[in-house]
């Protein structure tokens, strides 16, 4: 019999419900004996579309680019370290351009059976919701979808981990 969670991923993009997400997902991996992949997307549609609103000029783009860039590294890292406190390894997976396309090719690549993500924010008018871009990678995804809320809970499951 298969295991009903064999490739747990987490998307992380930078926030705390997104931490907060992440430490769910590596105590969920190492209850499960799960892999855990650990997905942050670099959003160059956000930056495409402000360039076209002549927000950004070129030059700036690419240097927010390539500070967005660091910042997946960083959180990345963060989320490795992590992990490797209550002995669990990472696979990590970094891509950039649309954020729900790319959530949901990760978990196609990956064979992923359950993305976790943090906590959604509040949605203050209907064009948030329309583009909220994790909001859409959930009703995309073809797998199960954990949503984390409680960070306290959370927090208190993750330490409690040996």
């Amino acid at each position: 019999m298969r295991k009903p969670i064999q490739r747990v991923m987490v998307y992380v993009d930078g926030s705390e419900p997104s931490i907060t997400g992440a430490r769910y997902a590596i105590c969920l991996a190492a209850f499960s004996h799960a892999e855990l992949i650990v997905c942050y997307i670099v959003n160059t549609t956000a930056v495409d579309e402000l360039l076209r609103a002549r927000i950004f000029l070129r030059d700036e783009q690419v240097e927010y680019e390539h500070d967005m860039e660091a910042d997946a590294e960083r959180y990345l890292n963060y989320v490795s370290d992590l992990a490797a406190r209550k002995g669990v390894t990472i696979i990590r997976s970094k891509s950039s351009g649309s954020v729900h396309k790319e959530i949901v090719e990760a978990v196609k690549k990956y064979g992923v059976d359950i993305l976790v993500v943090g906590e959604l924010s509040q949605i203050r008018s209907r064009r948030d919701a329309f583009y909220d871009e994790v909001e859409r990678a959930i009703r995309m995804t073809p797998c199960s979808v954990l949503i984390v809320k409680d960070e306290d809970r959370v927090s208190e499951i993750y330490e409690s981990l040996p």
